[in-house]
C-alpha cells in the first residue's frame, strides 16, 4: 500500500540548464507531520550528503526557513531554477509504503542529482497549507541532521515516536492514528484515567519482561511499544 508519493522532475545531469519542477504529490500530513512529512524527510536524509559542503547545507536551511514563512523565493537556488513547466525534464518518483506492519521507503533517484531531489522535497513542503507546513519543515530539519540508516529508526524519529529499536518498524496504524494504536497496545476499548493507564502499564511491562515469562526475542519491541503507548495516552 502506498502511503505517500512525490514526483520530482529535473533536468538531466549533463544538461546545460539546471531545472527542478514538481509532479504528482500525495502527501497526507495528519497527524502531523503525517506520512507525507515522513516521505519528504526520507528524501532529505537520503540526499543531504550529496551537497557540496557547508555553504550549500546552509543555503538549503535558509530556503526551508523562507518557504516555511511563505516568502517569495528568488531563483535560482542551489544552482537550480524551480519552475512549473515539466516539458523536457526527467522524472524521479519517491514513495512511502506499508506492507503488513512494516513501513519502507522506495527512492527513485538514479537519474537525478542529490540536490535536485532535495529541492523537490523542500519545495513540496513549502507548498503545503500553512497549518501543516511548520511541522513538516521541522521533520525535514531533523532529517537534514540524520546520520544513521534511512529506514525504520528514521521513520520513528520523523514521526515524533523517538528512535525505534534496531531492526524494528512502526506500525502504520501507530502513525495514522496514534491514540487508537496506543489504546490497542494497552488493551483498552476507550481512554481511561491516568491512574488506570499507569497501573495497566506496570502490569503489561511485568508480563512482557523475559524474567517473568515474556519471550526474549519479542520483549524489547513489546516494552518499547508499551512505553510509547503510555506516553501517547498520558499526553492525549
Amino acid at each position: 500500500m502506498i502511503l505517500a508519493e512525490l514526483e520530482v522532475f529535473h533536468s538531466r545531469p549533463i544538461a546545460p540548464t539546471r531545472r527542478v519542477a514538481l509532479g504528482r504529490q500525495v502527501l497526507p500530513t495528519e497527524p502531523r507531520p503525517g506520512f507525507g512529512g515522513i516521505l519528504l524527510g526520507g528524501v532529505v536524509a537520503r540526499n543531504i550528503g550529496g551537497l557540496a559542503g557547508d555553504d550549500e547545507v546552509e543555503d538549503l536551511h535558509r530556503l526551508m526557513g523562507q518557504l516555511e514563512k511563505g516568502q517569495r523565493i528568488a531563483q535560482p537556488r542551489l544552482r537550480y531554477r524551480f519552475q512549473v513547466d515539466r516539458v523536457g525534464l526527467q522524472r524521479s518518483t519517491h514513495r512511502l509504503h506499508a506492507e503488513g506492519e512494516t513501513l519502507w521507503f522506495e527512492f527513485d533517484d538514479g537519474n537525478g542529482e542529490p540536490c535536485q531531489q532535495l529541492l523537490g522535497a523542500v519545495y513540496a513542503a513549502g507548498a503545503l497549507p500553512s497549518p501543516h507546513r511548520g511541522a513538516v519543515m521541522g521533520a525535514l530539519r531533523r532529517a537534514a541532521g540524520w546520520t544513521g540508516a534511512v529506514g525504520p529508526e528514521l521513520i520513528a524519529t520523523l514521526s515524533g515516536f523517538g528512535r525505534a529499536g534496531a531492526g524494528q518498524s512502526l506500525s502504520h496504524l501507530a502513525l495514522a492514528d496514534p491514540v487508537a494504536w496506543a489504546l490497542q497496545v494497552m488493551g483498552f476499548d476507550e481512554a481511561p484515567d491516568r491512574t488506570t493507564i499507569q497501573r495497566r502499564f506496570r502490569e503489561a511491562l511485568r508480563s512482557a519482561h523475559p524474567d517473568h515469562g515474556g519471550a526474549s526475542e519479542q520483549a524489547a519491541r513489546r516494552i518499547a511499544e508499551l512505553t510509547q503507548a503510555r506516553r501517547i495516552l498520558l499526553g492525549a
